[in-house]
């Protein structure tokens, strides 16, 4: 008989287990991660009452493949040109909230006498909240569509990404084991680095691969060469000093960009979906009663903290943030729990070996309270708006109604800020692209070289080679300088910015002469004016090769096109709101889409009869139809199936909308059987079709099915015409649905 791993066994319980329990947790409409979570628990060593894993260590390394996908597909889902575009306000709520959170979970740690690793440790869990439990609780609740809801999720999204920087600052408080502030600084002074070049480099050859592979890339090569780059660039994270999952989710937001990313999504999804749950259920499987009997006490404080934090500083961020108090202590009420991010930072602490056994059981015992109590808080903010409005002044009130700075229409920025902005983003990443391709010569090349050639003969090889491959990023750098619109606009406007832009051009120059100094100097044992005048000569050589200037430019355009590529594809596909939906958020009305359902009685009718503006008080801005856009429909314009209309209202008027678009849908009462069938039916001198032409058998109009051939009794099959007589002996060739053609073989109409 044949002996099965250890590993396959385990496999095999844990996902039986998972399986049953995720369709209980279904039925109860409760999330699936709880379920996950109850599961480890039960296949895990501390349930007595059923068979344990026995490869804990195999588990260990699935749960890891399993943080490491979940962040990847983070990544999928997460844009750094979004985070630009949201504006100041979400930035505000989602640094207000994770600083404050962080300061109430490390005192509260403090409190109980805990180390200073473990509390800070605590202070990040207690930090985040979840991302996928909140989306859960607003579909459950059908407030996805509500403006607060949009709120909430684009600063959950700023959370996830604030998150993995934590994580990279926590791992470096690992290996340091004290907290100093210039090795944080120095810490996020890398992390910056490697993740501006990780993302440009990525960006602009990523997309490149993919085009020309186009052709080659069905669904199975595509995850593959997907998982391929999340996992090399997780080796690659490793090995730079930072974490497996960072560089997943570095690789997964490049790939986000492109115009594969929802593909790429969805072929992902199943793999996340397995090792995710595994993942989940490794963490069950720590769960300790034990632990938790002994830690009851920090359990139930840590649980009220965070709903009680939660509840007061997410409102105070949110209200900062420049929304009405109404509308802050709906976002604030909806964040009190924690999720998968307090279980990454928990498994990110242990196998550093720096917090403590018993930090993971109660962090997992605290989500799984906060999990249950959200929909509760969700629908308590309503209910505590109106206490708070009973107990507060009239005037704090209606001045926290009014204070929204972060409504205020932004100000145009003036010229010499985006010329100043445009400047500093060019030198920094030319320059990170410039000190990398420095950096790996010198690493690799220039021994390489020395192995084969004389001492100097190898050391000029080596700096012809990497002033020639740094040239295009250099000329980037000094780029746009005097022929820029910005840099001509300010020039004209007043001889007072001359002198200023004159000095920007020096700065630009400052820069690439530093870096080819530095150069030369390394290789070239002459005096420092001697190579100073000579890195000057090659700034000004750099500064008038036009086929340098053309490479630049080429190369800028390809990424730019990368970059917005999916951007283009999107607004073609009629998946970008426009400009003006975030302007709403500062009223009280917002722009919301929806999809007309294939089976909606609305479809082939006019707006006109509609009269959806009258009945549920909302606009229709748009309708898009593929790739046709027809903004300001009037009554005579029609919707159709699957056409996307984008609305404008308030909360109130798109809830009432969104339910009675639901209600259009026309329901079959039972799924019926409507497959076509090819029956052979055979006239007999008692069938009742002797003698008649096909015109008038009423084949067609009363049974509903098609004739399409006849068989002679001599063998021939002929085509059917209209006026052909039917015969004793032909065979009959029919389509169609099972009950017509035993209608028409029984002679029922």
């Amino acid at each position: 008989m044949e002996h099965l791993p250890a590993l396959i066994q385990d496999l095999a319980w844990i996902l039986l287990v998972a399986a049953g329990v995720s369709l209980l947790f279904k039925w109860l409409k409760q999330p699936v991660v709880l379920g996950y979570i109850v599961a480890g628990f039960i296949a895990g060593p501390h349930f007595v009452y059923t068979p344990s894993v026995r490869d804990v260590g195999s588990i260990d390394i699935w749960a890891q493949i399993g943080v490491v996908i979940l962040l990847f597909t983070l990544g999928l889902e997460f844009s750094f040109k979004k985070i630009l575009k949201m504006g100041a306000a979400p930035v505000i709520a989602a640094l207000t909230i994770i600083f404050c959170m962080m300061f109430l979970g490390t005192s509260v740690g403090h409190l109980f006498g805990w180390k200073s690793m473990d509390c800070i440790y605590l202070g990040g869990m207690l930090a985040m909240s979840s991302t996928t439990i909140i989306y859960k609780a607003f579909q459950d609740l059908g407030v996805l569509q509500k403006k607060f809801a949009g709120i909430v999720l684009s600063v959950l999204i700023l959370e996830d990404i604030l998150a993995i920087v934590l994580m990279v600052m926590l791992s470096t408080l690992a290996v340091s084991h004290n907290i100093e502030g210039e090795e944080l600084i120095a810490g996020l002074l890398r992390l910056g680095f490697f993740l501006i070049l990780w993302f440009v480099v990525g960006l602009y050859l990523i997309p490149i691969i993919l085009r020309k592979n186009q052709k080659f890339l069905n669904s199975e090569t595509l995850l593959i060469v997907s998982l391929a780059l999340c996992f090399v660039m997780a080796v690659v994270a490793v090995e730079s000093g930072f974490s497996a999952a960072f560089g997943a989710f570095v690789v997964g937001s490049i790939l986000a960009e492109t115009v594969e990313a929802e593909r790429i999504e969805r072929l992902v999804a199943p793999v996340k979906d397995l090792f995710g749950a595994i993942f989940f259920v490794s963490v069950g499987m720590l769960v300790d009663p034990e632990v938790l009997v002994e830690y009851a006490w920090p359990i139930v404080a840590l649980t009220l903290t965070i709903i009680a934090g939660q509840a007061f500083f997410g409102t105070f961020g949110f209200v900062l943030a420049g929304q009405p108090l109404k509308e802050a202590m709906k976002c604030g009420f909806s964040m009190s729990q924690i999720g998968e991010f307090a279980f990454i930072i928990a498994s990110l602490g242990m196998s550093l070996g720096v917090t403590s056994h018993y930090l993971y059981p109660i962090v997992v015992a605290v989500s799984v309270v906060t999990t249950f109590t959200t929909p509760y808080m969700l629908k308590a903010s309503g209910p505590a708006y109106s206490w708070l409005c009973r107990v507060l002044p009239h005037g704090w009130v209606a001045w926290l109604e009014r204070y929204t700075p972060g409504a205020v229409v932004q100000s145009h920025s003036g010229n010499w800020k985006k010329l100043i902005s445009a400047m500093l983003r060019q030198i920094v990443v030319f320059t990170i692209l410039s000190v990398t391709v420095i950096a790996l010569s010198f690493r690799f090349l220039l021994p390489f070289t020395r192995e084969i050639l004389p001492h100097w003969w190898a050391n000029a090889l080596c700096g012809v080679v990497t002033l020639l491959c740094i040239a295009p990023f250099l000329r980037g750098v000094m780029a746009r300088g005097r022929r820029s619109s910005l840099f001509q606009a300010l020039w004209k406007e007043s001889r007072y910015n001359r002198l200023p832009l004159v000095f920007t051009l020096i700065v630009r120059s400052v820069v690439v002469c530093m870096l080819i100094f530095y150069i030369i100097r390394f290789l070239v044992p002459f005096a420092d004016p001697l190579l100073l005048l000579f890195a000057l000569l090659i700034v000004g050589g750099i500064s008038l090769s036009r086929p340098l200037r053309r490479n630049s430019i080429r190369m800028e355009k390809v990424f730019m096109d990368n970059l917005h590529s999916r951007d283009m594809l999107a607004r073609r596909d009629g998946k970008v709101q426009p400009g003006y939906a975030q302007r709403l958020l500062s009223k009280d009305l917002h722009l919301a889409d929806f999809e007309i359902p294939e089976e909606s009685i609305w479809g082939g009718r006019l707006l006109g009869d509609l009269k959806l503006g009258q009945r549920y008080e909302v606009n229709v801005v748009s309708i898009i139809r593929g790739t046709h856009y027809m903004n300001i429909p009037n009554g005579n314009d029609r919707i159709y199936p699957r056409d996307h209309i984008q609305v404008i209202g308030t909360d109130e008027q798109i809830e009432r909308f969104s339910g009675a678009l639901a209600n259009t849908v026309i329901v079959e009462a039972e799924l019926q059987d409507r497959e076509m069938q090819l029956k052979q039916f055979l006239i007999t001198e008692v069938s009742g079709f002797v003698g008649v032409k096909i015109k008038n058998s009423g084949i067609r109009d009363r049974y509903h099915c098609m004739i399409v051939g006849i068989e002679t009794s001599d063998g021939m099959l002929e085509k059917p015409e209209a006026e052909r007589v039917f015969r004793v002996g032909d065979i009959i060739w029919l389509v169609g649905e099972k009950e017509a053609l035993s209608r028409l073989f029984l002679g029922k109409p």
